[in-house]
């Protein structure tokens, strides 16, 4: 990847991110699309001032996206010399896109039309005429295409762990759902997408088809008669708490009952798995969170005196430290096991690149799957959501402990609350209001006795006074 296509995102921070929510990527195109225009805006100031110093009769307009050059030049074949001057003031459309990289260009044009003007070697060429007919560069395959995908992606985003999350992702749909091998016809586009039955297949491939398209500016196919319409979520069976600390001892069974041809330096490896499950629940982490750049050094320190997880910045949301909900948990997984930590550490010394990290989150779904946990990793993260939610720490807090926006908390994460979530949540609030109405009765109550006593006592008084 070209790190001089990154130089124009170097004083750009991203908005954070917001899981993935339609508001929120809106929000992140907006102000990746307005840096970007500053940008050009500047550059092409820039540009323009270098060819005046340089004494360059050539100016630069934008025009329908395109950046055009300005010049006096001889009147061109079959126009008409209106003024008797000989010359004319002409713009000419090289196809020169209105970006960073076609400043670069346009500059290094209007370099060599100056040359020719002030040569007086100027003709007018099929060049200068636009005869000449300028293709986007055309792609057999999708595996060709994808050898310029990545260069060409980053350099209108900048090169973060999301955006190269989400590049990954569109990378291997096309992989996996297109196929490397598929022309980019129209044809062989049509008859990959019919031959996608899964609703959330056709969406991922069509939404990654676009992006290829656009970013390549591939002109091959159209995918105007497809929706990609966003399949609705399936529903999901989010554990209790209670069967949270049942299915932890999952990973010690499963070591009781696998083969014995095990490698020897396998043998161990379900604790490093056990530990991340614990970790998962207690803190409603994101897997990758676990993996990139653990700092277990703080983790274990006496300073550490609220358990808090310190999450890397090089990952989806950033840093932030992490609090428990149950803090119990943090015992009772064993989460401070120091022969945990070191398995951590082997897994993760050195491995810092997306892919790398992406191997172990994988990993991480696999074991869940064969020590038959019914339920995902995420599912972990989802359950710590909801948790919050009956427990009543209030929205922004609880957001801000996942890594994510109060809109994605309640947006989101709240339509995974079952009816039994809700019994619950109403009988604690309406326990919780017979409990502040009894209270309100026994204050009432309260202040009424005193009442009485303090009048009791005035009269008792008064008696005294009297007596003597």
């Amino acid at each position: 990847m070209e790190s001089k296509a990154q130089d124009v995102f170097e004083d750009f921070t991203p908005p954070a991110s917001t899981d993935g929510s339609y508001l929120g990527t809106q929000k992140h195109m907006k102000a990746t699309r307005q840096h970007l225009v500053r940008k050009f805006e500047k550059g092409l100031a820039d540009t323009k001032a270098r060819l005046k110093a340089a004494k360059v009769k050539v100016g630069l307009v934008v025009a329908r996206e395109t950046i055009q050059l300005q010049a006096s030049l001889p009147i061109k074949p079959g126009d008409r010399d209106i003024k008797g001057l000989g010359f004319k003031q002409y713009k000419i459309s090289l196809n020169i896109p209105a970006s960073l990289d076609g400043l670069k260009t346009a500059e290094e044009e209007a370099n060599e039309l100056g040359k020719l003007m002030a040569r007086k070697q100027f003709e007018w060429t099929d060049k200068y005429l636009g005869k000449t007919v300028r293709d986007a560069k055309k792609f057999q395959t999708v595996d060709e295409a994808l050898k310029e995908f990545e260069t060409e992606y980053f350099k209108t985003r900048k090169l973060t762990e999301k955006s190269k999350h989400t590049f990954f992702y569109y990378k291997n749909y096309l992989r996996r759902l297109i196929g490397l091998d598929t022309l980019l016809t129209q044809s062989e586009i049509d008859k990959k997408l019919a031959d996608l039955t899964s609703d959330s297949a056709k969406y991922s491939a069509i939404k990654s088809l676009k992006v290829l398209k656009s970013t390549l500016n591939l002109t091959s196919f159209t995918l105007e008669k497809f929706r990609a319409t966003q399949p609705k979520s399936q529903a999901r069976d989010i554990p209790s708490d209670e069967d949270i600390i049942k299915y932890h001892e999952s990973f010690h069974q499963y070591s009781l009952t696998r083969s014995l041809t095990i490698k020897k330096n396998c043998l161990d490896s379900w604790k490093m798995w056990q530990w991340v499950y614990g970790m998962l629940a207690t803190y409603g982490l994101r897997p990758r969170e676990l993996f990139v750049n653990p700092e277990i050094d703080w983790w274990l320190s006496s300073e550490n005196k609220d358990n808090t997880w310190k999450v890397h910045p090089n990952t989806k949301t950033g840093y932030r430290e992490a609090l428990p909900l149950h803090p119990e948990w943090v015992y009772l997984f064993d989460l401070k096991n120091v022969e945990y930590l070191e398995l951590l550490k082997v897994q993760t010394d050195d491995r810092t690149s997306f892919t790398d990290i992406n191997t172990i989150r994988i990993n991480c779904s696999s074991w869940f799957r064969r020590v038959n946990i019914p339920f995902t990793p995420y599912d972990l993260r989802h359950a710590w959501a909801i948790r919050a939610h009956i427990m009543g720490i209030p929205i922004k807090a609880a957001a801000d402990n996942l890594g994510h926006s109060v809109e994605i908390h309640t947006e989101i994460y709240q339509k995974w609350f079952s009816l039994e979530n809700r019994k619950k949540v109403i009988k604690q609030a309406v326990d919780k209001k017979d409990g502040i109405d009894a209270l309100k009765e026994e204050n009432a109550r309260l202040r009424a006795e005193v009442e009485y006593l303090r009048q009791a006592l005035a009269r008792h008084q008064i008696i005294e006074v009297l007596s003597n």
